[in-house]
């Protein structure tokens, strides 16, 4: 999907909501355990559920790698089950060598039809490049995450800038606003100001709304653009609002509600 494409997406549905599909099996409803694939039949209901109330639905791959390879064949059903009309991301943050991360493009990008995936920059420019060589694809590369442990390395101080700004700066120049996002924590709502002006064009991937205290007001009047420019990912309270038979439709209000004060927002 292209920016095009992903920016009319969110125009005409008047939203910017990615719904993580960040499925547990031990937090489904037990009435789909007797389902041939319980993670599927999970996720099947809350696309339908949620399909015209966001632009993006995010994979994070290691609650699928983690059931082996039914987990694998669940993944590649549930991307194939959300369509063309939704951007649809790979949260698997990988990054390594260049000819390492070449296979983790072409797994993610051809045999998989996700339209991005989430990239470490730890190892530099070779673990980066390789997902932005695809057309029609993105990588979304970590920039500074909502996780405590982003102190240990993000906030450290180097040469009169933060370690993550240092980052953003530099993965900025290996490619463009068409082809590249970064994952900015909602919880960081102080230095999202800082970053927008740093990179100014780029589509945010902002997680830590909802469950995790994130402000979708805050965070919206900062760092919002002219073509919106944030994807804002919701995962458990939208898809575990509820654990019993109605759990589609608890998910369905929750994403709703979320939609609906997105449009408030809206430029």
């Amino acid at each position: 999907m292209t920016r095009h494409q992903l920016v009319a997406e969110i125009k005409e549905k008047k939203s910017y909501l990615c719904v993580g599909l960040d499925t547990d099996i031990s937090k489904i409803p037990t009435h789909l355990l007797s389902e041939p694939d319980p993670v599927f039949s999970f996720n099947k209901e809350i696309i339908d559920a949620t399909r015209d109330l966001c632009v993006s639905y995010k994979i994070n791959t290691a609650f699928y790698e983690a059931q082996g390879l039914k987990g694998w064949a669940t993944m590649e059903k549930t991307v194939q089950f959300i369509g063309d009309h939704h951007f649809k991301i790979a949260d698997a943050k990988r990054g390594d060598i260049g000819n390492t991360s070449n296979q983790y493009a072409k797994a993610f990008f051809e045999a998989m039809p996700f339209d991005a995936v989430t990239v470490a920059p730890y190892m530099g420019a070779d673990s980066v490049k390789p997902f932005l060589q695809h057309k029609g694809k993105w990588a979304i590369v970590l920039g500074l995450t909502s996780n405590e442990g982003a102190q240990d390395f993000e906030m450290l101080h180097t040469g009169g800038e933060f370690l993550y700004e240092k980052v953003i700066e530099k993965v900025a120049e290996w490619g463009s606003s068409e082809n590249l996002m970064f994952v900015i924590g909602a919880t960081q709502e102080e230095a999202f100001e800082s970053i927008r002006k740093q990179v100014p064009d780029h589509f945010f991937l902002v997680p830590g709304v909802g469950a995790q205290g994130g402000s979708l007001e805050s965070i919206s009047k900062i760092a919002m653009t002219k073509d919106v420019g944030i994807l804002v990912n919701v995962s458990r309270s939208i898809i575990y609002a509820s654990a019993e038979v109605d759990f589609a439709e608890k998910a369905r209000n929750e994403a709703f509600a979320i939609q609906h004060e997105m449009e408030k927002y809206l430029p």
